[in-house]
């Protein structure tokens, strides 16, 4: 027997360290070849770390949450062969990058990867609900993600996929299942002495770092505005009505991120990076739309390049592309950088008022609230309007609150008279 010793491959773009997010084999389990081993992470992306020999698990490089530097030792693994230790060249990562799994951020996600395994394992494990105590259960990096989220061990949950893999669907009625509704006044107010210590690591750890790099450096200020949305919301209506079966429906935010991108063209400053350290602001005259995404794992940033060279349809389309390819893992390393400013909201959730944190380096962040119905004195009558608050954070090193007053104030008037977007 021989031993191949897995080096923390060079994964590119200059990263020379990566955290374990999270392990996918043991010591002593049997892999294949091809068969994923770890997922890691760096500042952009989670990847896959594939087995490119058959052979048992002997030691693991380091636990979830564990930053090794590349070239470092991942794993070993014991294969037929001669009987001399020797060390593998580094694997190739697999290029996509994935959704990150906290058990193992942010930044915070993966499509299902069904892992080759060989005739006799698939035979043991074809059909089966239940596993042996030690026995890995199998399931892709989003569905150990989503049980960690819930709070639920794997090892209990009965898969219902191929070769008994465990799925999204099987950890939600896991869950559902062991949690019995209350019954009586004495189960409602029964005391409650559980606590549980969660670490952060993976992509919750990355959001944690980032947000606290953020405020740490930059000196936010906020300025919000209320905009009445009325008559762009009832063009919306009227587009979707007429061409939403040919072009893709329309919601507010392809409106929006035009409305911003005349407006930056009167504020270049604002659509710029701040390099702090080398005390150099660049400016931008493409606007790459950071779209703040809510996955599974935690808040992501994938980036729409050249809005200012979009229409209302291809704007929509893009978002609609990016933000499924983040939640579903799928979105690669340059859809995840890059931004020259940033849009953030909560959708239905998005309450009054916001506070948004700048995307750092980037110096301005504008936040989406909720629209609602509100009276408004119109010509001295009270009138229903559709109203939103806008509220957006400026680096202060860089914007003044006159500009970004002003700016804001633009893009409202862009909003309030839609007729304006389409002027050039």
């Amino acid at each position: 027997m021989g031993i191949h010793i897995i080096k923390m491959p060079d994964i590119g773009e200059g990263i020379a360290e990566v955290e374990l997010a999270a392990w996918n084999v043991q010591p002593g389990d049997l892999v294949v070849e091809d068969q994923p081993l770890a997922d890691v992470m760096t500042d952009k992306a989670t990847v896959e770390i594939p087995s490119p020999v058959a052979g048992k698990v002997l030691a693991l490089g380091g636990k979830a949450g564990d930053v090794l530097p590349v070239g470092a030792e991942l794993i070993r693994i014991e294969v037929a062969g001669a009987g001399n230790e020797r060390a593998l060249a580094p694997v190739k990562a697999a290029a996509a990058p994935r959704e990150a799994a906290p058990a193992a951020q942010p930044a915070a996600t993966s499509a299902p990867v069904v892992c080759k395994a060989a005739p006799a394992q698939k035979s043991a494990l074809a059909g089966r609900q239940t596993r042996q105590p030690g026995e890995k259960p199998l399931a892709s990096p989003a569905v150990r993600q989503h049980a960690w989220d819930l709070g639920i061990e794997l090892q209990l949950v009965a898969g219902s996929g191929p070769a008994g893999r465990i799925l999204r669907d099987d950890v939600d009625a896991h869950a559902a299942g062991s949690r019995p509704a209350p019954t009586g006044t004495s189960a409602r107010h029964a005391t409650q002495d559980w606590e549980e210590a969660v670490p952060v690591i993976g992509l919750r750890r990355k959001i944690a770092q980032k947000m606290q790099e953020a405020k740490r450096r930059i000196p936010h200020f906020a300025y919000v505005e209320e905009v009445d949305m009325t008559e762009i919301e009832a063009l919306r209506r009227r587009l979707n009505a007429k061409y939403e079966s040919e072009r893709g429906r329309l919601t507010l935010l392809p409106f929006l991120m035009r409305a911003m991108v005349l407006a930056l063209r009167e504020f270049p400053q604002i659509n710029a990076r701040y390099d702090d350290e080398a005390d150099v602001v660049t400016r931008y005259g493409a606007v790459h739309l950071g779209i703040a995404t809510q996955t599974d794992g935690g808040l992501m940033v994938p980036v729409l390049r050249h809005a200012e060279a979009l229409d209302l349809w291809a704007s929509a389309a893009e978002v609609t592309r990016l933000a499924e390819a983040t939640r579903s893992g799928k979105a690669r390393r340059d859809e995840l950088s890059g931004s020259t400013i940033t849009i953030t909201s909560l959708g239905p959730l998005g309450g009054i008022v916001s506070t948004p944190i700048i995307n750092h380096p980037e110096v301005a962040i504008v936040g989406i609230n909720r629209m609602v119905e509100r009276p408004m004195i119109r010509d001295g009558l009270v009138v229903a309007r559709q109203l939103m608050n806008l509220s957006s954070s400026f680096d202060h090193r860089v914007v003044d609150g006159m500009d970004a007053a002003k700016f804001i104030q633009v893009v409202r008037g862009y909003l309030e008279f839609p007729a304006t977007l389409f002027l050039e």
